[in-house]
This record gives structure tokens, sequence and C-alpha cells, in this order.
């Protein structure tokens, strides 16, 4: 799908991965929707790209509802959903504390995994009405895993499960929705230079790039940026799950 002209959401869009994503499809000619908790954050953002900016709690059905329908006023239906809001607490399983606080688990399962699946449903359910593109194209959803999906470390319990599902759920989506010409991958990063990651003392950030086998550094949100618009642009591409990580695998701890 060509992005120039077409509408496109953003969630998490304020900064870090969604940031550089917002910023890489507006740079195309999109459209672009920064959805964010952190309104001023996405504001910001919205501003310096030409888009708009919506304060939405990813996992709530009727913040969703009223959000998706916001962007429809203001931009139009969207053909590009991006999703990368996301949040992450470091805790095990037990502790001399006691056992993983379930609210805390639970917490992390509805942002990133139902909150991803909640974007999904709402853009599906109007991008199938749309107007096929050429090829039969309505649509194009991408997700963001993790490796820790795969290579979860000690005290990543909550997250690691999180991205699991978000794996999980790319096939089966990209199943049932192709009848629609809506097509499904994910992204799963490595180490990346997030505003998580860069609040590190610049030695710590050093460390954890020298692991990576090549290139040896942090992975840059505009190489994430750089996957979606391929993704986007490609039309072979559904079903996957891409890992984007300089061919790290994550020690136990």
């Amino acid at each position: 799908m060509n992005p120039s002209g077409q509408v496109a959401i953003v969630t998490g869009g304020g900064s870090g991965l969604g940031e550089a994503t917002a910023r890489a499809l507006a740079a195309k000619g999109a459209k672009v929707a920064v959805f964010d908790v952190g309104i001023e954050k996405a504001e910001k953002v919205a501003k310096e790209i030409g888009g708009i900016a919506v304060k939405v709690d990813v996992s709530s059905a009727e913040a969703g509802e009223a959000a998706f329908a916001d962007v429809e006023a203001k931009l139009g239906p969207a053909r590009i959903l991006v999703n990368c809001a996301g949040i992450g607490i470091a805790m095990k399983t037990t502790s001399k504390d006691g056992a993983h606080p379930l609210d805390l688990y639970r917490k992390v399962i509805e942002v990133n995994l139902i909150g991803t699946f909640n974007m999904i449903r709402l853009m599906a359910v109007r991008a199938e009405k749309l107007e096929p593109l050429a090829g039969g194209e309505r649509g194009v959803i991408i997700n963001t895993a993790s490796v820790a999906a795969y290579d979860g470390q000690i005290g990543q319990v909550a997250y690691s499960s999180s991205k699991g599902g978000v794996v999980g759920l790319t096939l089966p989506v990209a199943r049932d929705l192709a009848r629609a010409g809506i097509r499904v991958c994910t992204i799963a990063p490595g180490l990346f230079k997030t505003p998580m990651m860069a609040g590190l003392p610049q030695e710590a950030q050093d460390s954890l790039g020298a692991q990576v086998p090549f290139p040896p550094r942090l992975g840059d949100p505009s190489e994430y940026g750089m996957l979606a618009l391929h993704i986007v642009e490609n039309p072979m591409l559904n079903g996957e799950t891409i890992r984007l990580d300089g061919a790290i695998r994550m020690a136990p701890r």
C-alpha cells in the first residue's frame, strides 16, 4: 500500500518506536493520528508532522470507539494501524515479598495484549467496509511484540506473556481478515533506544548494546519505523512476526 494520502493511526505515537513510525509515515504523505495516554507528547509530535493527537487508553472499548470516531471525523477512515502502545514491569513470579501481584500482571496483559487486539478489531471492522485499493487491499495492521516473547528474561513474566500473546494472535487475525484484504504483521524488536532505555546511564546502554552481535549497539527507533513502512508498502508481507534485533538472543538475566 502506498501510504501517501492514507489515514494512519499510531498508538503510543508520542515517543519511542511509535513516534519514529508516525514521523516515517507522515514523511511518506500519510495523514497520521497519534494515539497516546500522554496527550502533551502526542500533541507535540502531531504538530510537528501535521497530524492530529488523540488521548486514548487502548485497553478501553469505550475510549477506543471514541478515538476512532474522532479520527474519522477529522481525517477520514484509517487504512493503516501501527500498535506501539505498551508498558512493562520487572517482577519475578515469586520473591521475598511473596507472589507476583495479580493486578500488576493483569495490567500488563490489558495494555499490551488486550489493548493491541482492541485497536485491531476497531480498525478492521471499519476498514473492511472501505473500497479496495489496487490489488484488493483495504488495510494494513502492524503490531509490536518483543524478543521477550521468545527469550523472556528473569523478571519478565508479565511482559513476555503479553508479547507472546501478540505473536500468537498475528497469524489467526491475518487469516480472519484475509477475505477483506487487510494484512496483519508483527515486529518483535530487540534492544532499542526507547525513552525507558535512554533513562539508563550511558555505560549501561553501551553494555547492553555490546551484547548485540551486529550491529553491536542499541537499535534506533527510526529503524523500527523503516521496517513498519516497508510492511505497509510490501503487499506480500502478511501473517508474519519479524524479529528486528541484530541477531541477539537474550540470556536468562
